[in-house]
């Protein structure tokens, strides 16, 4: 009954107290279903995991596989330990190419891998299990390894060629249609100028005749 009546408050008392987190609904492993890195760069495997409770560090369990396609068996690259925390597996494979560049208090998981290789396309897996959630969460990614950055064909150059072709005929069209508009503009200003000074001498020889006639 204390137990029920701690799990109804948010708290669940197993051995320590554990602190529920709220508005959870269970353990959920996030991850995109598959990445692509550059040969010979450092890539980060993204994983980040939900859970209704907080991690304890005694009763969590976490680690990372391996596997060249999902027929194959799986190899382990990086676990938990309790007291170490998160500890890279040295392997043939990857030698000490993995780290760890997530944040636990945070839920973050994540893995670094450095001077990616073609080899190192395949499946990784992230296995999370944080007790006394009874679901062990995983999720894989697939890493692809492409040996150059992505290349542009002939076509591409004409299809960018056109496209700034266009572009630049659009400009050089505004700014004649902006000199044609400025030089109307012009014309009208100078018509209107004549007009006034017309009407200025029309009036002065009018004042003019009108003293002549008064004399």
């Amino acid at each position: 009954r204390e137990a029920e009546s701690a799990t109804r408050r948010g708290v669940w008392l197993s051995g320590s107290e554990r602190t529920i987190i709220t508005g959870c609904s269970s353990m959920d492993v996030i991850m995109p279903n598959s990445i692509n890195a550059l040969n010979g760069t450092t890539i980060k495997i993204p994983c980040t995991f939900t859970s209704c409770y907080k991690i304890d560090p005694n009763m969590f369990v976490m680690n990372w596989t391996y596997q060249e396609t999902l027929n194959d068996t799986e190899e382990m690259i990086m676990a938990y330990h309790k007291k170490r925390g998160m500890v890279p597996l040295r392997s043939d494979r990857f030698g000490e190419r993995v780290m760890f560049a997530g944040n636990l208090d945070k839920n973050d998981l994540s893995i670094t891998l450095s001077n990616v290789q073609i080899e190192d396309e395949g499946i990784y897996n992230c296995n999370v299990r944080n007790p006394p959630d009874r679901i062990t969460g995983q999720h894989g990614i697939q890493l692809n390894v492409v040996t150059e950055p992505l290349s542009f064909s002939p076509l591409h150059f004409i299809a960018i060629g056109a496209s700034v072709g266009g572009a630049l005929a659009l400009l050089i069209l505004s700014m004649l249609v902006v000199k044609c508009l400025r030089r109307h503009r012009k014309k009208e200003l100078i018509s209107e100028e004549k007009m006034e000074e017309e009407e200025k001498l029309d009036a002065e020889v009018v004042a003019e005749e009108g003293n002549k006639h008064t004399d």
